[in-house]
């Protein structure tokens, strides 16, 4: 969902996968004490941090002062119990369908590397990831799911909405994926996520919706302490963490997966994955990662391009 694509949701370089050693203080989760709950972990794959970078995927508390609802109706997180209106079809037909739309994200930065995901949004190149992705990039390569590799340039972003567009140069022939309607989503209803988790390019996992409406204008503040944000920068107050409200999904979002899909069944885009919610700064998906809506990000993007 470099520092694990914003303002906010870590791995190998394209090759081998980097030896782990133990983090930089900075990356570190904060120290454990009574209020904090967990942490929510960007997804991106950032090899910078396996090698001690100093921007790595960092985590931020939620503390139990910043309380999911915020004391109106549209920021409280949906969870009622609504039947499944996704078609029952074969996972593998969706996979063969969106899989060749999703794009690996390789970044370099002044402090290391980074992995995320991308969507393709036109024929000739226009490809949507997360913002967090992309923050500090000096070059950037794209590789569709076919192996083949185009530079990229950053044509905006919204670190708020954690948006980013970029344009792969001399693009053509692409397969641009179909955007959904988010606003459709009901609780229970099947996901499909499409990434590239750990540089792994290509992999799918499923679930459902598990909540609509997730607000996370919370993260990154609430016990008055400095913490170390999914964006690669300290913050000590909300303002600085991301705004928009996110679908919850069970489907599996590890680092890696910033910017990259998540479908209905039908195989149309209804999100786009940004971030994963971990117990702990060395834990994987858990089963509760969140993605932006793909309503909020179509808006985002528009005013991106067109100014």
């Amino acid at each position: 969902m470099p520092g694990t694509a914003h303002h906010q949701p870590g791995n190998p370089h394209y090759g081998p996968m980097p030896q782990p050693v133990q983090p930089p203080a900075a990356l570190a989760g904060p120290r454990k004490r009574p209020g904090r709950l967990a942490a929510l972990v960007g997804a991106t794959a950032l090899a910078a941090a396996l090698l001690g970078g100093g921007a790595g995927a960092a985590i931020v508390g939620l503390t139990s002062g910043s309380s999911a609802s915020s004391g109106t109706a549209s920021s409280a997180a949906t969870g009622q119990t609504i039947s499944n209106t996704t078609a029952s079809g074969d996972v593998s037909g969706v996979a063969a369908k969106v899989v060749p739309s999703v794009v690996q994200v390789n970044v370099t930065t002044g402090r290391g590397t980074a992995i995320g995901s991308g969507v393709i949004l036109t024929a000739d190149g226009r490809i949507l990831t997360n913002a967090h992705v992309v923050q500090g990039a000096q070059t950037v390569t794209v590789t569709t799911s076919d192996g083949k590799k185009y530079q990229a340039g950053v044509v905006g972003s919204d670190t708020k909405s954690d948006i980013a567009v970029l344009q792969a140069q001399g693009a053509s022939g692409l397969t641009a994926a179909t955007l959904g309607d988010s606003s459709k989503l009901a609780v229970g209803q099947q996901v499909i996520a499409i990434g590239s988790p750990g540089g792994l390019q290509n992999t799918v996992t499923t679930g459902i919706v598990s909540a609509l409406n997730r607000p996370l204008s919370d993260v990154g503040g609430g016990d008055g302490d400095q913490q170390n944000s999914p964006f690669g920068r300290q913050t000590s107050n909300v303002t600085s963490g991301p705004s928009y409200t996110a679908i919850q999904t069970d489907a599996s979002i590890n680092q890696g997966n910033s910017g990259g899909a998540l479908v209905d069944g039908q195989g149309q885009v209804i999100g786009i994955n940004s971030a994963l919610y971990s117990p702990d700064s060395s834990a994987g998906s858990v089963g509760i990662g969140f993605a932006i809506p793909i309503n909020d990000a179509k808006k985002i993007v528009d005013q991106i391009v067109n100014g």
